[in-house]
């Protein structure tokens, strides 16, 4: 089993598409282990998204994610890290909603700022993602990956 991280963001709670995912995310075979609603201040979104802050966009990114509570989930399944970002989708939702018009970016998210949900995008960022979020969980991270 594999453990990715998975957040839905403002506007999927905002626009009432926390049920729908979810449901979308156990069909899919994926087994919610840990969940928690949040809201992000501007220090915790500085320190999470902290590789994109040389960009453009990151000022509008830290608006974006403070703007209101998050639903930060890990996600278990075989392949967990691939099979949740093929179900987001692309990173820009309106490329989505022609290119993967099933993807839940495609369904809920407005742009390529405005996405609805977040996923890790590889093992090395589910290790370090995780247990930003679930400190409990940073043994079981660290355990699962020295049994290598």
């Amino acid at each position: 089993m594999e453990r990715t991280l998975a957040i839905i963001k403002p506007d999927g709670l905002i626009g009432n598409y926390t049920d729908d995912i979810k449901r979308t995310i156990v069909e899919y075979g994926f087994s919610i282990f840990k969940e928690k609603i949040v809201q992000l201040d501007q220090a915790t979104v500085e320190k999470f998204y902290a590789e994109h802050s040389s960009k453009c966009f990151f000022s509008r990114l830290i608006k974006y994610m403070t703007s209101g509570p998050v639903l930060v989930m890990v996600l278990e399944k075989d392949n967990a890290i691939a099979d949740w970002r093929a179900l987001m989708g692309p990173t820009d939702a309106s490329k989505a909603k022609i290119t993967h018009p099933h993807s839940i970016r495609a369904k809920c998210g407005l742009d390529i700022e405005r996405n609805c949900v977040h996923g890790s995008d590889s093992p090395k960022s589910a290790q370090r993602e995780i247990p930003f979020f679930f400190q409990e969980l940073s043994a079981d991270v660290i355990g699962e990956h020295d049994e290598l």
